[in-house]
Parts: structure tokens; sequence; C-alpha cells
């Protein structure tokens, strides 16, 4: 079996154990009422990073904009810095911090404790229990939303559950013959999609795309044919599905919570790189952590 499949089925029990010992640290670290903060990370974590910042806008705690780490942008007021890195070596992280004016707060969620972005910043949010062994991630940054939803304030206590209910159900073996897959979001579940794209082009090499959920009319939609999988992140607009299945493709509508639902595709980005005879936990050309010499 799959390191990447053990790692994924591990997401309910990693779940639960963040619940019981990180919430308060959590909501310590991520919520900071009333500030101004900025997140920022590279790859996964930048999609994680767009999440939390639409989150804990929606949850009325303050200014927040997400960044890529490695895309340096005009300064802004900002009160605290959060970094996403699971490795907690990722060189644009390093260098985004190291390029912060004084006096500014820095946090990192991270996966390592001893690490050089560990070392650098005020405070850590450590999930050393959510780390993974595999180049692609999976438990680690559903960990991270499910922790920050909680400290938010939203009610994610029965998600454990519902993850294991989802991923015990035999996923449809069609699935993965595709070879067209789009993920679609809105709101903080656009983060969501982009990181579903991104988990089957890194480890099936295969064509996925990400878009706002009502802006995929707006172009990509003519793209979509018989070979497409389109699925949706969270509230569904029946008009959006009618003109999506009308291209012949397949449409997955979310059944469960978002966050369980990009367990489920995770899933499927693992069973599409295996149908094609590839190593999902080592997609070719990638590291687990970039660090540029």
């Amino acid at each position: 079996m799959s390191l990447t499949v053990t790692e994924i089925d591990s997401q309910p029990e990693i779940w639960r154990r963040a619940l019981d010992e990180r919430v308060g640290q959590a909501s310590e670290l991520l919520r900071l009422d009333g500030r101004r903060v900025l997140i920022i990370g590279c790859g996964t974590s930048a999609f994680v990073a767009e999440s939390l910042a639409a989150l804990r806008e929606q949850a009325g705690l303050g200014e927040t904009d997400a960044a890529y780490a490695s895309e340096p942008r005009v300064w802004r007021d900002y009160d605290a810095v959060i970094a996403l890195t699971r490795s907690g070596t990722t060189t644009e992280v390093i260098e985004a911090l190291d390029a912060l004016p004084a006096g500014v707060r820095t946090i990192a969620i991270t996966g390592v404790a001893d690490s050089p972005v560990a070392r650098m910043v005020d405070d850590v949010l450590l999930l050393d229990f959510a780390d993974e062994s595999s180049v692609v991630q999976t438990r680690f940054p559903t960990t991270v939303l499910l922790l920050a939803r909680a400290a938010f304030g939203d009610d994610v206590a029965d998600l454990p559950a519902a993850a294991v209910t989802a991923l015990a159900e035999p996923a449809d073996p069609t699935l993965a013959d595709r070879s067209h897959f789009v993920y679609l979001g809105s709101g903080w579940t656009y983060g969501l999609a982009q990181e579903a794209a991104l988990k089957i082009r890194e480890a099936a090499q295969a064509w996925a795309e990400s878009y706002p959920a009502l802006d995929y009319r707006h172009g990509p939609l003519a793209v979509a044919d018989e070979r497409s999988l389109v699925w949706i992140f969270g509230a569904t607009e029946q008009r959006l599905v009618d003109d999506i299945r009308a291209t012949g493709a397949t449409v997955i509508t979310s059944i469960d919570d978002p966050l369980v639902e990009l367990a489920k595709a995770q899933r499927l980005a693992v069973a599409v790189a295996e149908r094609r005879g590839l190593d999902p936990d080592a997609p070719r050309h990638l590291t687990r952590s970039i660090v540029l010499g």
C-alpha cells in the first residue's frame, strides 16, 4: 500500500489529536483579534494560506491577506505574519521572514520543531504528529485548516468521524480513467480547489485545473468534455452544474464538509497515479522541501 494512502487514511485520527491537543494554542496564535495579518507559504501552503485568510476575515477577526512567500509584495502595515511550512526549511519562506520590518510579530505553523523557520520566529504552532514522509502533502494541510476553523469558532468536532465514514466508502474506479480534472470552489473553498488540482498534477502528472466556481463559465468551460471530471467544493449552484453536464463532463458536488471532500480528492489523486503506474509519494522533479542553494 502506498504511504500516501496510509497518510490520507490516518487523517481522522490526526484530526482528533489536533482538536484534543492544539485548539487552545491555535486560538492564541491564529485569531489575533482585530490585528492585520499576512499569511504566507509556497505550493500547498500558499493555497492553505488563501483559505485561512478567507476564513479569518469571514469570522470577523480582522483584515487578512495571503501571499506566495516567493512573490514579495508592497509592504502593508501588518501586525503579524504567519508562515506555513511543513518542513520549516523552505528557502523562500526564510527569505520572506528575513525581509520583514522590525517589530512585526512572526508565527510559524510547521511539522518540524528544530528547523530554520521555527528558530527564527516569535511563536510556533507545532504539528509534528501531522507531519508526513511523502513529498506530496495530505494530512498536514488538512490538519492546519481543521485547527484554524476550530480556532475561528466553527464547530468541527464531528469532522473526524465524518472523514472515517467518507474514506471507508469505496471510490468510483471509473473516475481514475479521466484525463482532465477540474476543481471549483468559492470563498475559503477556492483554496481547497487549488490544492486538489495540485495533488493531481504532483502525484499523477495529469491535466488538472482549478477556478472560482462561478468563473468557470468565463472561458474554461470550453475545454470540458466527456473526458473531464469537475469536482465542486462547498455550496453549488444548480445552473452551473447543468451547464457543465451539458458538455458531457462528469460533475461531483459536495455531500460532505469541504475538508472531508478534500481528503476524498486526495485519494483520487493516488488512484490516478497508481492507474498510470506512478509512485504518488515521489513525483518526478520534486523533493519534500524546496531548499535553494
